[in-house]
């Protein structure tokens, strides 16, 4: 009777334990593997995790919100995300400010679906480039050239294909004056090295895994996306900015690339609690985590709470809100 007795008060302090902390865990939805998102969201997932047990903060150990587990989880990219933000099957994902505007008003891309009204912004991280690469033989020196060519618009569902189609249209061309292929970046360099592909879009911070590789292998261009025709562009859809790829990104690029560039954002649902989002941007702009994400990753460096509220489309979380006014970056 006694050992029943030890066993089952031993069970009840266990659960009382587990409960004292309760492990909590935290889905962050990024994008393909050879793209920008993905190693930065396990960078974030690391710097917000704080399982049971870890080494207090202070002593060098995780900074993140007691009891919670986050991973990065690789996706199509920020239509899907948002969608899986929206149907609970992920906490959080990245998305492209313009999918995250055009999502929670239920316009543009999401012209006659329902809006995705609870869409709330954790963070903006940093600007995501335009690439417009190409093979050096295949004399694409403007967009206009793109026409009757073999072209990548990224895969269904993804921002970049929303992008390449406006930037298109932009030039006066549509996707029947191109052969359109709809393939992942790392696969349409793939179809480019056997000669299959004259160029490929791609939005993702930069220097990017595939383009990298690529033109450490093959000769390539990165294509200006300017002129004229982006001004006026610009002047319509306002979620894009000016940007430059600079000089030696990547191999054979001997000068600063014109491009535009979209907000790289961390998003959510409004159904999370207040304190949880909280506790997730206090980590994120944390001395020890922003060293981290400084050493971590080229576009680490960027994602700094000067730069976190800029080009917000959609509202903050309470959460999210309740910090940035603390630390005085809202009103």
């Amino acid at each position: 009777m006694k050992s029943i007795m030890g066993a089952a008060l031993a069970v009840g302090l266990f659960a009382q334990g587990a409960t004292a902390q309760e492990i909590q865990f935290f889905r962050i939805g990024t994008g393909g593997t050879a793209g920008t998102y993905y190693p930065i969201g396990g960078l974030i997932a690391n710097a917000i995790s704080n399982p049971p047990g870890s080494r207090a903060c202070e002593d060098g150990g995780s900074c993140g919100v007691p009891g919670l587990v986050a991973t990065a989880v690789a996706s199509n990219g920020s239509v899907g995300n948002v969608n899986a933000i929206n149907g609970g099957a992920l906490e959080a994902g990245f998305s492209q400010s313009d999918v995250a505007y055009w999502a929670q008003t239920g316009t543009g891309l999401w012209e006659g679906q329902p809006a995705v009204e609870k869409l709330r912004l954790i963070a903006n991280l940093y600007p995501e480039s335009i690439h417009l690469v190409a093979r050096k033989d295949a004399g694409i020196a403007s967009v206009a050239d793109l026409k009757g060519k073999r072209v990548s618009l990224d895969e269904p569902g993804s921002g970049t294909l929303v992008d390449a189609k406006i930037i298109l249209e932009a030039f006066g061309l549509s996707e029947a004056d191109v052969t359109p292929e709809y393939l992942k970046p790392d696969q349409a360099a793939d179809r480019m090295r056997d000669g299959a592909m004259d160029a490929f879009f791609f939005v993702g911070g930069y220097p990017a895994g595939a383009i990298a590789e690529l033109a450490s292998q093959h000769d390539v261009v990165l294509v200006p996306i300017t002129g004229p025709e982006i001004d006026k562009l610009r002047e319509t859809y306002s979620f894009f900015a000016a940007d430059s790829v600079p000089a030696g990104t990547y191999k054979g690029q001997d000068a600063d690339v014109a491009t535009i560039s979209v907000g790289a954002q961390l998003v959510t649902s409004a159904d999370l609690p207040e304190d949880l989002v909280y506790g997730i941007v206090k980590a994120l702009y944390n001395e020890n985590t922003q060293k981290l994400f400084a050493a971590g990753h080229a576009k680490g460096k960027m994602i700094t709470l000067d730069t976190a509220t800029l080009g917000a489309g959609i509202p903050f979380h309470p959460g999210a809100e309740k910090f940035y006014k603390e630390v005085g970056k809202l009103k």
